[in-house]
């Protein structure tokens, strides 16, 4: 039985990152054929830098990602906290369900009926152009924030409430008490909303594509580039956002872990 999970594991992790396997290995090809490699070579890395449709769609994207990812996690943390604070069960329960409605919903819906939203106000407030930077900073907020919310909350139900009450005692202000007792003592769930927004605005692609007009994200912009011949540049840059996403992710297991080896070490002490 150890036998066959370890095949089948061993397949599925084959299944998954076979794809992106071929992908790194063939952008470090000399030549420009997708199929045969010739020889190994840096050369579609460094003729990135020189690309200026690539370069100017890496920098919308990581002023998008940087931006959405900061005002997610400032919204995301203050509601995560409002939502706790609801007294009733059914009102908390229902702000919990509409928080999961993004998450669960289909990106081409919530794309489709952001663009719609946005060219209705555009166009009622008389824009010639409705989609653009804002458009899609805030489409990129809007799909963020439940990923900080559920990130937030379980960080601030392990809080001692008994400690923002001893602040409040000792003289500080309800807000002075919030950022120097509430604030650090989830600060890793902060944390991994920012990692997790962060990660999400960065290789979104449908949402991006509905809501950015001429401002083209990078996915927006290596899409656009697929419908000519595919040339390894586009292999090159695929797997330099692979690679970050990648490191993210193992940055936010990280401080998963550490986190949860800090509860159990206080659980044990207690």
């Amino acid at each position: 039985m150890k036998t066959f999970s370890k095949i089948y594991v061993a397949l599925m992790i084959i299944f998954l990152y076979a794809p992106v396997a071929v992908m790194v290995f063939f952008s470090f090809n000399a030549g420009a054929s997708v199929w045969i490699f010739e020889s190994f070579s840096f050369d579609w890395y460094k003729g990135i830098l020189f690309d200026t449709a690539m370069m100017e769609g890496l920098r919308h994207t990581l002023i998008v990602a940087i931006l959405s990812a900061s005002i997610a996690t400032v919204l995301g943390t203050a509601a995560a906290v409002g939502i706790l604070a609801l007294r009733r069960k059914i009102a908390r329960s229902f702000a919990t369900t509409v928080t999961n409605i993004p998450m669960m919903n289909a990106d081409i819906v919530t794309g489709v009926s952001l663009m719609l939203l946005f060219v209705f106000f555009g166009r009622m407030i008389g824009l010639s152009e409705s989609l653009g930077f804002i458009t899609v900073l805030i489409a990129h907020i809007t799909f963020n924030l439940p990923y900080v919310i559920l990130s937030v909350i379980p960080k601030l139900k392990q809080t001692d409430k008994n400690l923002h009450e001893a602040a409040l005692d000792l003289g500080c202000t309800p807000l002075q008490a919030f950022f120097k007792v509430v604030i650090p003592s989830i600060k890793t769930g902060i944390f991994t909303g920012f990692i997790m927004s962060f990660t999400l605005s960065l290789d979104d692609f449908v949402i991006s594509y509905f809501t950015c007009g001429h401002y083209q994200t990078l996915p927006v912009v290596i899409f656009n580039m697929t419908k000519k011949t595919v040339k390894p540049d586009v292999y090159a840059l695929s797997t330099l956002v692979f690679a970050t996403i990648f490191v993210l992710l193992i940055l936010y297991n990280a401080v998963q872990t550490k986190s949860e080896q800090r509860r159990n070490s206080n659980v044990k002490k207690a």
